[in-house]
């Protein structure tokens, strides 16, 4: 059985409402749970934010 809890946090309005156009949900609830879920499982979460990810890049376009 899975257990499960309330989270809350606090955003600025314009960021919420940016999260919610990205996600395309128009529930809160919704777009912090699809939000939470893509960092969970995205593989660039853990490294360095741009510099591997260009590198990565660069890589798939050599071969």
């Amino acid at each position: 059985m899975v257990k499960i809890i309330h989270a809350q946090t606090v955003l600025p309005e314009e960021v919420l409402e940016e999260l919610k156009r990205k996600t395309g949900e128009l529930a809160t609830k919704d777009a912090l749970a699809k939000a939470v879920e893509h960092y969970l499982v995205c593989p660039y979460t853990h490294e360095e934010p741009i510099g591997k990810r260009l590198e990565e890049v660069i890589r798939k376009k050599r071969k």
